[in-house]
């Protein structure tokens, strides 16, 4: 099977040649596995690792031709990002301290516009890279979802804030973001051509422990901004709309259920999420990318623990509806633990 066939076929639930895989690598670890695989520098470690999913991002900000920069004085850069924040990133540094942001009281949501989500400049590199990796994986689109972006907009202490003590302003701001991404998705579908495979919604909305916010906040905040958002991508033909989500997803995954939401990633052990647990509860209404554990089995285990938790997943994808995947793989992880995780993967994940 090629990899578009091998997913399709196992999120519709129906046996494929064996267990499609989805990993990310950090450039950390894709630089050590090279050196230490002896592995030529130009080797794409997604191939080698027979990844079979890829995920396509147009630009979904809602500021992108109103970016600019503030000052750098070679130490430090301040800019205006295309969420409207001011930003300071150090040199050489990974993350960014966030010095304002754009809405900063209701009346700033009022009076906000957003670019125009048909911007062609926000579909260049989308186009670009769907057309590059349509014959070689499973390519899907993607937006955020309502909950991370309203707080890239608002600030993340801010909008948690708002959730808990100002229900409606949380709830105006997460419909206008979610009615902006809603578009966003049906024009990357429509710009991709990815009708047959779908779109994935990226909204980390929880911690190892539950959501960020109560089940009771999510039905009323954003459960309507997600039933228009998967009713939009799905009137607009996307086979599947699955939903990424680091963390417990649990206390609200039957909402997303309702919502349409139709498979879950990464579906972390860590936190407390377990793939033959879901599926025997939920049968074919949700399907399942993920279940390696990136934080403990992986980084630490035995092969024996490694094999165990892969053959579990193994096990529970022989009737369709599971994908592997262990989410990113970062420099923590030592090369021999993933290639032995790999090549159980591709010796005895498969099912004819």
């Amino acid at each position: 099977m090629t990899s578009k066939e091998r997913v399709m076929v196992t999120l519709n639930f129906r046996v494929p040649d064996r267990i499609p895989k989805f990993d990310s690598f950090w450039s950390e670890f894709a630089g050590k596995c090279k050196r230490e695989l002896n592995l030529p520098e130009n080797t794409n470690m997604y191939e080698h690792f027979s990844i079979d999913f890829a995920i396509a991002v147009a630009d979904e900000t809602p500021f992108p031709t109103r970016r600019e920069l503030i000052s750098d004085d070679g130490k430090n850069r301040i800019e205006r990002d295309s969420w409207g924040r001011i930003i300071r990133t150090a040199r050489g540094g990974y993350f960014y301290e966030e010095l304002e942001v754009s809405v900063k009281t209701r009346k700033d949501l009022d009076s906000i516009k957003f670019d125009s989500p048909y911007l062609d400049s926000r579909y260049n590199g989308f186009v670009k890279t769907v057309e590059n990796l349509r014959d070689k994986r499973c390519v899907f689109c993607k937006t955020g979802g309502p909950y991370i972006r309203t707080s890239f907009l608002r600030g993340k202490t801010n909008f948690l804030m708002d959730i808990a003590g100002d229900p409606e302003f949380a709830k105006a701001m997460a419909d206008r973001v979610a009615d902006h991404i809603a578009e966003i998705g049906k024009e990357s579908l429509r710009r991709g051509n990815l009708y047959d495979t779908g779109l994935w919604i990226y909204d980390d909305m929880a911690y190892n422990h539950g959501p960020m916010m109560s089940p009771k906040s999510f039905e009323k905040i954003f459960l309507p901004g997600y039933k228009r958002m998967v009713k939009a991508f799905k009137d607009a033909g996307a086979a599947k709309v699955i939903l990424h989500s680091d963390g417990n997803i649990g206390p609200v995954l039957d909402m997303l259920i309702d919502a349409g939401i139709e498979g879950i990633n990464p579906v972390e052990p860590k936190a407390g999420l377990h793939i033959p647990t879901l599926k025997a509860k939920y049968g074919k209404k949700l399907s399942y990318i993920g279940g390696m554990c990136n934080s403990l089995t992986l980084p630490r285990g035995t092969k024996k623990e490694i094999e165990r938790q892969a053959m579990e997943i193994i096990e529970a994808g022989k009737d369709g509806g599971v994908a592997i995947g262990a989410h990113s793989i970062g420099p923590d992880i030592p090369v021999r633990n993933y290639v032995y995780y790999h090549n159980t993967v591709m010796e005895r994940g498969r099912y004819r």
